[in-house]
């Protein structure tokens, strides 16, 4: 049974990530999104959260190779309720898109990371079936430029 989970390990943090990203990154737009990906040649390594910590300081694992960021605007939606259920409806396509691990693995092979950006771009709010048919298509078309 495949991996379902989105942890915070998955989650793109890191200030000089997210710089490298939008600086140096590829980018598109499929309705309603505006997305941005950067495939690095190398993989990111962490501690594991999972490992007893006493004897096992410093063990690293890998995280999958993805992190994943998911941004409403306020440009274009000011009450925080409606940015926070678009970006829950996002985080919950994502992560149940069958695509994910098919592109883990990808990147495994190749022993690259990526860092996504998912960035709702329109006014209206849409339903979770629209929402989840672009989360696809985006990791489909990031799938295909690997």
């Amino acid at each position: 049974m495949p991996d379902l989970r989105l942890p915070r390990s998955e989650r793109l943090r890191s200030q000089k990530s997210i710089r490298q990203l939008f600086g140096e990154g590829k980018g598109g737009f499929v309705y309603p999104y505006r997305y941005s990906f950067y495939i690095s040649s190398e993989s990111k390594t962490q501690i594991c959260g999972d490992a007893v910590m006493d004897n096992l300081q410093g063990v690293s694992c890998m995280a999958g190779g993805i992190e994943v960021m998911f941004s409403v605007p306020k440009k274009f939606h000011k009450r925080a309720n409606k940015r926070n259920l678009l970006k829950r409806r996002t985080r919950e396509a994502y992560r149940l898109c069958p695509l994910r691990a098919e592109l883990r693995c990808k990147l495994e092979q190749q022993s690259h990371s990526l860092d996504l950006a998912l960035i709702y771009s329109t006014k209206e709010v849409h339903s979770y079936k629209t929402i989840s048919n672009a989360v696809q298509r985006i990791l489909e078309q990031v799938c295909a430029a690997m």
